[in-house]
């Protein structure tokens, strides 16, 4: 009877505790749905802010706010985070935004709000939400910046939410992996873009001075007609050079590489630099010097530019003659042509200056028909590092070629081909 009797009464405490919690949770419910309604969104911000701060007392769990603008500037955490938890989005996510730029041609997903992703680092759960809420702005008609300005009606945030004794954890190790992985993935799914110069844009916004289309071009280099000696030549230093971040800044050089192309006109120069940047994955600046007015406008440029890219500078020694020509020209007629020009020293300084530091992972391409006319300074390992000499048509080109255009793997006249070559 004893045991029966303790049975009932844990019975009916449990009944009684559940009873308050449903009555409490119900409490909770009305008094926020009357808040929403009655009180002003100023106040409904601090309320919901008060609950939260009650229930974080009794709580083992810390949570993390990443707010997508840090003031007027893009929050680096955010973006990351929300191309890192595209790759994690789960069946059980119910809710998804599809992105396509108009100048990509990837598809982006990216989970909608007010849904969660777990993640696991480490043997350690962390999940994540994305948590808006509206807010009213104003806009200031009397301040003609703010006409044309853009209004955000929403405001956006990551809540990153952990137990609290893994708080440095995940600020030295897990958000950095997070923006590693980031980086990652939006190196890979990003589309290749060529920028070249525009010329009305040049001397204004920085961000407006280069104008990017579509890299479409095909080149790979299992495609280029090139010794195969050469070929890999060249894939070992690209590979060796993208793999040696810590290198260059143990030995305090910036993380740069210079190539220059030589040889006859249509030996494959431009091929070889767009299959560089398909095989790297590096979008490319066509840099034109003869469109530049003096050196400051070249370090400009060289600013606007971003990381993990390809600028190129073809004919560079036309280039040089077209600036002794100019300064010829200003001696003898002063008031026809200006008097500043981008000059050897300012391209040197460029090349592997201190200017030459502002970026990282950047590779610059010079191309010349005669590389007998370039000035010795140039020429030297730090300014172009790597000579790649593109000669003409050899047998093993041949091949390739008659492999690319005709689907011929193998012919008869492969074999006189090849020994009218040694002739």
């Amino acid at each position: 009877m004893a045991s029966t009797s303790t049975t009932e009464t844990s019975l009916a405490t449990v009944k009684t505790v559940l009873t308050a919690a449903a009555s409490f949770a119900a409490t909770a419910v009305l008094v926020r749905s009357i808040a929403r309604d009655l009180l002003p969104e100023e106040f409904q911000c601090y309320f919901t802010f008060g609950l939260r701060r009650f229930f974080t007392c009794f709580s083992s769990q810390m949570t993390m706010v990443i707010d997508e603008f840090d003031g007027l500037v893009n929050n680096h955490i955010y973006e990351s985070a929300e191309i890192y938890l595209g790759g994690k989005i789960s069946p059980s996510t119910r809710r998804l935004k599809v992105i396509k730029p108009e100048k990509e041609n990837n598809l982006v997903l990216a989970i909608d709000r007010e849904e969660e992703v777990t993640d696991v680092f480490n043997g350690i759960k962390l999940k994540w939400a994305l948590v808006c809420h509206q807010v009213q702005s104003s806009r200031n008609f009397d301040n003609p910046r703010d006409i044309n300005s853009t209004l955000r009606s929403e405001v956006r945030s990551f809540e990153l939410c952990f137990h609290k004794k893994y708080r440095d954890m995940v600020i030295t190790q897990y958000l950095p992996f997070v923006i590693k992985q980031a980086k990652a993935i939006k190196q890979e799914l990003k589309t290749l873009k060529i920028f070249t110069l525009d010329e009305q844009n040049m001397y204004g916004n920085l961000a407006d001075a280069w104008v990017p289309v579509n890299l479409d071009h095909p080149a790979t280099f299992d495609t280029l007609a090139m010794d195969p000696e050469l070929k890999n030549t060249i894939l070992e230093d690209l590979e060796r050079f993208v793999r040696r971040k810590e290198y260059y800044k143990k030995v305090g050089k910036a993380w740069k590489r210079g190539y220059l192309l030589y040889g006859p006109p249509g030996t494959g120069k431009s091929s070889l630099i767009a299959a560089m940047a398909n095989y790297l994955n590096f979008d490319i600046y066509d840099l034109e010097l003869t469109e530049l007015r003096c050196n400051s406008e070249l370090r400009r440029l060289l600013v606007a530019t971003a990381n993990r890219s390809i600028l190129v500078v073809e004919d560079i020694d036309c280039t040089i003659e077209l600036q002794d020509r100019l300064a010829e020209a200003r001696n003898a007629d002063p008031h026809r042509y200006p008097e500043k020009q981008v000059t050897l020293s300012g391209l040197l300084n460029f090349i592997d200056g201190l200017w030459s530091s502002c970026g990282d992972e950047r590779i610059i391409i010079f191309t010349t028909n005669h590389k007998d006319k370039l000035d010795p300074a140039l020429l030297r390992p730090g300014r172009m590092d790597l000579h790649i000499h593109m000669s003409y048509c050899n047998p093993c080109g041949f091949r390739t070629l008659a492999s690319n255009y005709l689907g011929v793997k193998d012919h008869p006249l492969f074999h006189e081909i090849e020994e009218a070559s040694f002739d």
